[in-house]
């Protein structure tokens, strides 16, 4: 952990919702006028999009049929950790892109399923570092990329939602078929067991979205659950400091249901990470300052 140079990592599973957390993050910064730099997971998988198609079509023929982007194998965690310790150090940063469509092929000029070259930013770029990926939690033999994280947040919706999630987001924005994206979930699922669900007990806040409507099949689903039709459950790792009777005046409907845990309506969910998120990044930069 740093305290001149927090660092922020927000970890979900590919469909979990992590990026409408670092919009949050990314409003806050912008309000409280915090100079952020960001970093994306996927840019430390090992292998572009080809490469990985090869090297999980060569991982099936020697036995090995779970070969997926949530297992070690396949990403870059010891950059990865480093990337944090660096950081943390020093403020310097290290990262890249990976593009994954023809807009940020556009944007980047790079084509879609390729790496960006590597881009260095000194420490005057940013007062605060936030991670939104897969691993930004995660413990494995090789790697500790959670010991360098100030702020861990997971994003964790029930498992029906989170397939429900995935395929329409697959099928919507990547042209994927809903077969080829069940494949991809029973592909990956050694490895979420192993490496995405463990780092949820690493973090300091999980957002998981319970939907309240039937998601019984969700390789079915032709609708994903809206935030008015979903509950949010909110779990502290330590509740000490949480000021949880402000919350519960603030957050209509909302009520409590451990002395670590505080249920909101779906559509309050921004609203309740706005009151529980900006205290904490204030507390980070204050000790930034403070350690100056």
């Amino acid at each position: 952990m740093s305290v001149k140079h927090p660092i922020i990592s927000v970890t979900g599973s590919s469909g979990a919702g992590t990026s409408t957390i670092k919009h949050t993050f990314e409003q806050i910064f912008r309000r409280e006028n915090i100079r952020s730099v960001m970093i994306e997971g996927d840019a430390f998988h090992r292998y572009d999009r080809q490469a990985m198609k090869e090297v999980m079509k060569k991982a099936e023929e020697e036995g090995n049929p779970h070969f997926s982007h949530f297992g070690p194998e396949a990403n870059l965690l010891k950059e990865l950790e480093n990337t944090f310790k660096l950081y943390g150090e020093t403020g310097r940063l290290r990262t890249r892109h990976y593009v994954h469509d023809e807009e940020e092929a556009a944007k980047y000029g790079v084509e879609p399923g390729k790496f960006t070259d590597w881009e260095e930013y000194g420490p005057e770029a940013s007062e605060v570092l936030l991670y939104e990926g897969l691993h930004g939690a995660v413990v494995t033999d090789e790697a500790n990329v959670a010991q360098y994280a100030d702020l861990k947040v997971g994003v964790v919706p029930v498992i029906n939602l989170e397939w429900i999630q995935k395929i329409h987001r697959d099928r919507s924005a990547r042209g994927y078929t809903t077969e080829a994206v069940t494949d991809t979930i029973l592909r990956r699922m050694h490895d979420y067991v192993h490496y995405i669900c463990p780092q949820f007990s690493e973090t300091d806040i999980n957002f998981q979205r319970v939907p309240t409507v039937d998601t019984s099949n969700p390789f079915i689903a032709r609708w994903i659950p809206t935030a008015g039709e979903s509950m949010v459950v909110i779990r502290f790792k330590d509740p000490h400091g949480i000021d949880f009777s402000y919350l519960l005046s603030m957050i209509h409907d909302s009520f409590m249901t451990r002395a670590n845990t505080i249920v909101v309506p779906g559509d309050m969910m921004d609203l309740a990470m706005q009151l529980i998120l900006t205290p904490m990044i204030h507390r980070l930069i204050e000790m930034k300052n403070r350690a100056a």
